[in-house]
């Protein structure tokens, strides 16, 4: 996908369960791993030395971002090995206050998906905690990662077509 972030992510043996594979809770932490570090990458638009550098930047001091949802997809085991493993990361959606990361979590040897996940972010005050609306800048550094929906195999039906034959 050539709109993603793509991050290196080194595995520790201490990720591997009884069952030889890397367990199933590690998985939202490879995803905090990725989206951090992505946060912090140099903004692709900064144009000048006095402003914001980075994704972080653009959240200010006075906001924080706030995990409203994950959702991930097991597809495949992920076993221990010394080289790291890719966890990509992409914008499938941009709301008022809110923003949707996708993420596959790549075998590089072989290119096999592991893990296809989604996350939904809130941009929200520190002093009221409520939602605020997510800056043009922000909105348009996430333009560079814009991607597909998270291609889950066994997705919900949408509310609106519940009930329908």
């Amino acid at each position: 996908m050539p709109s993603a972030y793509r991050f290196p992510l080194q595995l520790r043996f201490g990720d591997v369960d009884s069952y030889g594979h890397v367990n199933n809770v590690r998985f939202l932490q490879f995803l905090e791993d990725a989206r951090v570090h992505w946060l912090r990458e140099p903004l692709r638009s900064a144009d000048r030395e006095d402003g914001p550098q980075t994704l972080a930047d653009l959240v200010t001091e006075e906001n924080f971002t706030l995990v409203g949802r994950h959702e991930i997809e097991y597809l495949a085991p992920l076993l221990y090995r010394r080289e790291p493993v890719a966890v990509d990361l992409w914008v499938t959606r941009v709301g008022g206050s809110s923003f949707d990361l996708g993420y596959a979590v790549v075998d590089p040897a072989d290119g096999a998906v592991c893990a296809n996940c989604s996350t939904s972010m809130v941009l929200v005050s520190r002093s009221t905690g409520r939602p605020v609306r997510l800056p043009e800048a922000m909105r348009s550094e996430f333009a560079h990662f814009a991607g597909p929906d998270v291609p889950f195999r066994r997705r919900p039906p949408l509310p609106a077509e519940a009930g329908q034959p």
